[in-house]
């Protein structure tokens, strides 16, 4: 064989996402059911879902009531999109109730497929909003370092994690963006000075980074983006696709970090990854040039077949309901206390490096010795699934129906693993 090739690996049809497939083909867990905190997979296993999937499971797996929300919806209308004049009674329905529940006043509500939509939506629609006021110049959208906003082609171009950057051409799809500091504010001064404001459209922020390595904000840094934003004429986006709908103890870390956003996007805990469903909240200084009384009103071209899915309407109105009413949103308050603590005992463990708590988002950051995949994949074996980050750090990100000792447990088997693993290596 030439020494330029390389025997192909096999493995079945199906191509994983973000996934080095020599290091995973012959060993991926196939998950075939799951119920409350827990997913089962086909050789046998019963793991407890550390992360809630990605970061989505919010009211936990399997719960009946959302599977009948969906049957009962099928049954009398699948969907029917949301293009022109056409709606459809459950779009109309949820989009009603996440104007109620938004964190700023007298919004309008777009509805698409997930939080990767979401990003793509908000970017185009600031360059829009700009280009409508006859600044046609504000066209370069900031983001952080560390930050992910998904991966559809704006998403990937205002990533501040390089590895989703690169090996598409150019620097980025959309070469208009550009990379702040994540917790300087000083620093982010200067980079729109640089820049020139007159030249920026957006700024783009996760409340808690959460693919990042969950870095929950220094003290005034998000307060101080939304100062730089308004004195700037930037539009100030917080990417709530993680953060919304309890993950940091309030509807949406808006409100725990005191934001009132010009743009919000949302996914994920909206339907607890039942169905899938994003959007976006649009402020009135945004969307009031589209709804002039005018022949010469602009349309803004965004939309798709999925855009407003009746059943995933119906599953994220149940889902909201389930928070309300088992009181879930209070039970993370609980949760983060109980998981701060917890994580300030690991502290001590040889080999943990840092912890990070927000809500019921946790990251354990581990020393240089210790690899963050190496200690997952064992965590697998001891029950557990958490998740590698950026910066050798675990993901801890449980359903909000976790018990106290399952997060006990969780926190437990990760000192045990890293202790083992720790000695193993002298």
């Amino acid at each position: 064989m030439p020494e330029n090739e390389f025997r192909v690996l096999d493995g079945p049809a199906l191509w994983s996402a973000q996934a080095h497939l020599p290091s995973v083909l012959g060993r991926q867990l196939v998950v075939t059911r799951a119920a409350g905190s827990y997913v089962h997979t086909a050789d046998g296993r019963a793991l407890f879902d550390g992360t809630a999937g990605l970061w989505h499971a919010n009211v936990g797996h399997a719960r009946a009531e959302l599977a009948d929300a969906a049957y009962a919806q099928m049954r009398r209308l699948e969907t029917y999109h949301v293009f022109g004049r056409y709606l459809n009674d459950r779009a109309l329905e949820l989009a009603d109730r996440l104007a109620a529940l938004s964190p700023v006043d007298d919004v309008k509500v777009i509805l698409n497929s997930g939080g990767s939509d979401a990003i793509d939506v908000a970017c185009k629609l600031a360059r829009r909003h700009w280009q409508l006021a006859g600044r046609p110049a504000k066209t370069i959208v900031l983001s952080r370092e560390f930050a992910y906003h998904g991966l559809h082609a704006y998403g990937t171009s205002i990533a501040g994690l390089e590895f989703n950057r690169t090996g598409y051409g150019s620097e980025s799809l959309v070469p208009e963006t550009a990379r702040i500091s994540a917790d300087d504010v000083t620093a982010v001064e200067r980079t729109v000075a640089e820049i020139g404001a007159e030249h920026i459209a957006a700024l783009v922020a996760e409340p808690v980074q959460g693919t990042g390595g969950v870095n929950p904000p220094s003290p005034g840094y998000l307060e101080g983006l939304q100062r730089i934003c308004r004195d700037n004429d930037i539009l100030f986006v917080v990417d709530e696709v993680i953060t919304g709908f309890g993950r940091t103890g309030t509807m949406f870390a808006s409100e725990r970090y005191g934001l009132l956003p010009d743009l919000l996007t949302f996914a994920k805990g909206v339907t607890s990854g039942y169905a899938p469903l994003g959007g976006v909240l649009v402020t009135p200084a945004v969307w009031r040039p589209f709804y002039r009384d005018s022949p010469d009103t602009p349309v803004f071209r965004y939309g798709s077949t999925y855009s407003g899915h009746a059943t995933a309407c119906a599953v994220a109105l149940r889902n909201l309901a389930l928070l309300e009413e088992e009181k879930l949103l209070p039970r993370v308050v609980e949760l983060e206390f109980l998981l701060a603590q917890e994580l300030e005992v690991l502290r001590t463990v040889p080999g943990v490096a840092d912890t990070r708590v927000a809500g019921l988002l946790g990251g354990v950051t581990l020393d240089d010795h210790l690899g963050a995949e190496a200690v997952a994949d064992e965590l697998v074996d001891h029950g557990f699934v958490t998740r590698p980050l950026r910066g050798n750090t675990l993901q801890i990100s449980p359903p909000f129906i976790t018990t106290d000792d399952e997060l006990r447990q969780l926190v437990k088997a990760i000192g045990t693993v890293v202790t083992e693993q720790g000695d193993r290596r002298g």
